[in-house]
């Protein structure tokens, strides 16, 4: 999430140099509840000492209304087409959703 936020804040800075207009809040979808609830909440336990530094630049943007953080089911994460090794009907479902076709397709 902290490199994904990094990239997105790059972004905004790029489009705003562009004069590509204003761009307010970027929302950013993760599929780990556990990831969300952390950058989310203010106490920090145990088992989080190794990610402090990256949750506090995630909650800072969260504050900031930089981003905001949305959940998405693990079966409409749209990303595993390029993260993961599919088959038949799970990747014509999510490239219907990204909008690609089959150039070589009989019309």
């Amino acid at each position: 999430m902290a490199s994904a936020t990094c990239e997105l804040i790059w972004l905004k800075q790029l489009l705003k140099e562009l004069r590509f207009g204003e761009v307010t809040q970027m929302t950013l979808i993760c599929d780990n509840q556990a990831a969300l609830h952390i950058a989310s909440n203010p106490v920090f336990h145990e088992r989080t000492k190794h990610i402090e530094i990256d949750c506090h630049f995630i909650r800072e943007k969260i504050l900031s209304g930089d981003i905001t953080t949305q959940f998405v089911n693990s079966t409409d994460q749209l990303a595993d087409v390029f993260t993961k090794s599919l088959r038949g009907p799970r990747i014509d479902y999510i490239c219907n959703k990204l909008g690609a076709y089959d150039l070589y397709t009989p019309a």
